[in-house]
C-alpha cells in the first residue's frame, strides 16, 4: 500500500499547537488541508497562525513566496465535520481524555468514506481503546508526532490490536512521504519513546531523593559525562513537571503499578506546589527575572596521583589507560584477575560503577559510566565514609589531570549515568522480545524522539552483552523491590554471549 495521494485532502481535528504543528506538515507536503475545532473561530485563528508560520519559512528561505502562496491557497478552516466528508485522511489532536476522542471518532465514522484513514495523535491513552468505538477498527491507526511537529523530524505509528495491516502500512508511508522518519510500534504503554524514556527522569530523581547530588550537579553529569543534550530536571522543566508526571503516571498505572515505573514522590510535590518549569517560571529551577541557575557541584583541585596500577580489564572505561598515560601518569598492570579497577598509590581503589557501594568495600571510589571518556568534560565520583580522603584526593586529581572536573556525589549504587543507561538498556530488550518494535526502529525511536546520543542497543553493544545484566544485579541485590530486577529478556541476551563465549 503507497502513500496517500497528494491529491486527497487532509483534516486534522483540533488546532492546539500539536494540531497546528500537523496541519503544517502536511500542507507543506502538498496536500489540501481542512482544519476543525469544535470551539467556534479557533479553526480559522489557527488557519492564520499556519500561515505566518509560513511566512517565517520564506524570510528564511526554506520556501519561496509561489510555494507559501500555493500552501495558503490549499489550507481550509472547516465549519463542522461534515467539511471533512471527502477528506482521505483524518488525524486527531484533541483533549487527552479517552471519552472526548472516542466520541468525536465515532461521529467522524459516520461523515468520512470507508476508505479514509483515521489517526490519533495521542501520547498517552492507548490506541486500541480510541479505536474501540468504531465499528471498522482496522482503519484506526496511531501517528504520534512529536513537540514541534513541523521541526522534530519523528512519528512512531503505532498499531491497535484491531489495526490492519494495509491502514498501518498506508500511515507509515503517508508520513514519510511528508518527510518524516518513522518507527512501527505495537499498541503499549507510552509506545516507543515514553516507555523507554522513563527510566532517564526516574533515576535522577532517585539519586536527588537520595541526598546524593543536587539537581544542578546531576544534570551536568549527565550531559557532560552520559553525553545527553540536557539533563532531567532541567528536560522536564522545558517539558513541563506536570505534562512529563502525567505521561510517567499514566504508563506506571497502563502497566498494573509495575514498580519499575513508579513516578518520583518529589516530582509530585512539585507540581503540587504549582512549580510546573519554565512556564510557571520556577520548577527544579527558578527562572525568575535575575535568577542566576545553580553551579554544579565541583572539587576543588588535587595532587594527581604519580602511577596508577590496573588490575583486570576495566571493560567499557579502558580508554581511560591510553588517556592516563597520555596525561604522563604511570600506568603499571597487573594481568592477573584481581577484578576490573585501578590501585592507587595510597592503596586505594578506583573502580567503574558496577551496581555496588563504596561502603561495602575497604578504601574504594567508584566513578560513573562516561559516553566517551576521551571527550566527557566531567567525571562523578563517589565514595563512603569509609573511603580514606587519601584515595578520594588522589582519584580526584587524577581525573583532573586528565582535563576533567570532577563532581563527587553520594555514595549510591550504580552513581548516575551508568544505573540510567542500565535501565534504558533493559527496557529497550524487554520492548523488543515483548514485540513491541525491532531494535533499529528503537534505536531511531531514542536518537530521533528525545535526542539520546545513541540508541539503547547501540550502547549495548558498546558497552558489552552483559554489562547492563551485571550492573542491575547488582542494584537489585541491594534494592529487592523489582524496581532494578533485570528482565528475562536481558538475562537470555547476556546468557546466551557466555555460553557463546564457553563461560560455564
Amino acid at each position: 500500500m503507497t502513500a496517500l495521494d497528494l491529491s486527497s485532502p487532509v483534516a486534522v481535528v483540533g488546532t492546539g499547537t500539536m494540531g497546528q504543528g500537523i496541519a503544517q506538515v502536511a500542507l507543506v507536503a502538498g496536500h489540501p488541508v481542512r482544519l476543525y475545532d469544535a470551539v467556534p473561530g479557533r479553526a480559522r485563528e489557527a488557519a492564520a497562525a499556519i500561515g505566518a508560520r509560513l511566512d517565517r519559512l520564506v524570510d528564511k528561505d526554506r520556501l519561496t513566496a509561489a510555494e507559501r502562496d500555493t500552501a495558503r491557497a490549499r489550507l481550509h478552516p472547516a465549519g463542522s465535520l461534515a467539511e471533512l466528508a471527502d477528506c482521505g485522511l483524518v488525524v486527531e489532536a484533541v483533549l487527552e481524555r479517552l471519552d472526548v476522542k472516542q466520541q468525536l471518532f465515532r461521529e467522524l465514522e459516520s461523515v468520512v468514506g470507508d476508505d479514509c484513514l483515521l489517526a490519533t495523535n495521542t501520547s498517552s491513552l492507548s490506541v486500541t481503546a480510541v479505536g474501540g468505538a468504531l465499528r471498522s477498527p482496522g482503519r484506526f491507526v496511531g501517528l504520534h508526532f512529536f513537540n514541534p511537529a513541523p521541526l522534530m523530524p519523528l512519528v512512531e505509528v503505532v498499531s491497535g490490536f484491531a489495526t490492519d495491516v494495509t491502514s498501518a502500512t498506508r500511515a507509515y508511508e503517508t508520513a514519510r512521504a511528508w518527510g518524516k522518519t518513522t518507527v512501527a510500534c505495537a499498541d503499549t504503554p507510552g509506545f516507543i519513546v515514553n516507555r523507554i524514556a522513563r527510566p532517564f527522569y526516574a533515576e535522577a530523581f532517585a539519586v536527588y531523593e537520595a541526598q546524593a547530588a543536587d539537581p544542578a550537579t546531576i544534570d551536568a553529569v549527565l550531559r557532560e559525562s552520559g553525553g545527553f543534550r540536557m539533563g532531567a530536571f532541567e528536560l522536564t522543566d522545558l517539558i513541563g513537571q506536570d505534562v512529563n508526571e502525567s505521561v510517567t503516571r499514566s504508563v506506571w498505572e497502563s502497566f498494573f503499578q509495575d514498580v519499575r515505573f513508579t513516578p518520583s514522590l518529589a516530582q509530585r510535590r512539585l507540581v503540587e506546589s504549582g512549580r510546573l518549569g519554565r512556564k510557571a517560571g520556577q520548577g527544579w529551577y527558578d527562572y525568575g527575572d535575575g535568577a542566576e541557575r545553580p553551579e554544579p557541584h565541583t572539587a576543588e583541585k588535587a595532587q594527581p596521583p604519580a602511577y596508577v596500577v590496573a588490575e583486570g580489564d576495566l571493560g567499557p572505561a579502558a580508554e581511560l589507560l591510553a588517556l592516563i598515560r597520555e596525561a604522563g601518569i604511570g600506568v603499571r598492570e597487573d594481568d592477573e584477575d584481581h577484578g576490573t579497577r585501578l590501585v592507587l598509590p595510597s592503596g586505594g581503589q578506583l573502580a567503574l560503577a558496577d551496581g555496588q557501594t563504596s561502603v561495602e568495600f575497604r578504601d574504594v571510589v567508584y566513578f560513573d559510566l562516561a559516553l566517551d571518556y576521551r571527550r566527557a568534560t566531567r567525571i562523578a565520583l563517589s565514595a563512603s565514609q569509609d573511603t580514606s580522603p587519601a584515595t578520594l584526593a588522589e582519584a580526584t586529581g587524577l581525573f583532573q589531570a586528565l582535563g576533567k572536573e570532577v563532581s563527587v556525589i553520594g555514595d549510591v549504587p550504580g552513581m548516575i549515568v551508568a544505573r540510567t543507561v542500565a535501565r534504558i538498556v533493559d527496557l529497550a530488550h524487554d520492548a523488543v522480545a515483548k514485540g513491541v518494535a525491532t531494535e533499529e526502529d528503537i534505536d531511531t525511536a531514542m536518537r530521533l524522539g528525545v535526542n539520546y546520543p545513541l540508541g539503547p542497543f547501540e550502547w549495548s553493544r558498546r558497552l558489552g552483552r552483559s554489562w547492563a545484566y551485571d550492573l542491575l544485579d547488582d542494584l537489585h541485590m541491594r534494592d529487592p523491590s523489582g524496581r532494578y530486577a533485570p528482565s528475562l529478556a536481558l538475562y537470555r541476551h547476556a546468557y546466551a554471549s557466555q555460553k557463546r563465549e564457553g563461560i560455564s
